[in-house]
């Protein structure tokens, strides 16, 4: 680890459950940037705009700011301003994120349930975090515009996350029956694409092999970071399950018990 000079870290089941801090994670971070490591906060979050969950962690003691956090939606916006400029865009989210996707066209016609006219011209369905819009009106409104040639671009593809209530079912279960009814296949934005990662790199400045991933997810957070060049290192909160673990399709480069460990893993501990 003395290549790292820069750290990744997901935030919900890393960090926060339900926004909670977990034991020892608030003083783990102050420690890791008294050692002047810069962190980026690397979140397929879609509930929330950077500003407030940069406002959620300051009150829980995190030594945060919007600008440390990257968010699915803001690379979203990046991608669509990229790959698809000026599209019609209808946004099937839970939660309120059109702050962090400035440029992004989204069509003006969604009611209260996140549902599109019928009249409405689409040209790409942006699918971000599962929640109660995501009910068979709103489903199938969606599978209407990709039959219509739309483009299929999600967020991510989590199939649950953990929440103070257990394990919750998210996106992943979802898109996978909208790419096989509509016969196509999502362009994912956020983690696990190497775009995120290089767009997280590029903030912070380093190559792929100084930094370090730290993540519960080991799919999407901690294999897709080390098929990006850089160091994974699983934790065993959040939504971590053993079985999840030992069915993956590689091997984390490190394993620790939860992110209050990561400092020590680093060599900080050592007067780094």
């Amino acid at each position: 680890m003395d290549s790292v000079r820069a750290v990744l870290i997901d935030i919900d089941g890393v960090l926060t459950v339900s926004w909670q801090p977990l034991p020892g994670a608030v003083e783990a971070l102050r420690e890791i940037r008294d050692a002047g490591l810069p962190v980026a906060l690397v979140t397929n979050t879609t509930s929330r705009t950077r500003a407030s969950i940069a406002g959620t962690l300051v009150e829980a003691g995190f030594p945060v700011a919007a600008e440390d956090i990257l968010t699915a939606p803001a690379v979203t916006a990046a991608y669509l301003a990229e790959r698809c400029p000026g599209a019609r865009c209808a946004l099937l989210n839970s939660g309120d994120v059109r702050e962090d996707l400035e440029g992004v066209s989204l069509v003006d016609d969604v009611d209260a349930e996140g549902v599109v006219g019928a009249d409405a011209s689409v040209d790409v369905v942006v699918v971000g975090g599962a929640g109660p819009e995501f009910g068979y009106a709103a489903l199938n409104r969606a599978f209407g515009h990709l039959q219509r040639g739309a483009r299929l671009v999600a967020m991510h593809r989590n199939l649950y996350w953990r929440t103070k209530d257990g394990l919750q079912l998210d996106t992943g279960a979802f898109l996978a029956g909208l790419e096989q009814a509509a016969r196509t296949e999502a362009e994912v934005t956020g983690k696990p694409s190497a775009a995120f990662f290089e767009a997280a790199l590029g903030r912070l400045g380093v190559s792929a092999g100084e930094a370090v991933m730290v993540g519960d997810d080991i799919e999407s957070d901690v294999l897709a970071a080390q098929r990006a060049g850089v160091t994974g290192v699983l934790v065993k909160t959040g939504k971590y399950l053993p079985e999840t673990h030992r069915a993956a399709d590689g091997t984390p480069d490190h394993v620790v018990d939860s992110f209050a460990d990561v400092p020590s893993l680093l060599g900080l501990s050592k007067g780094r």
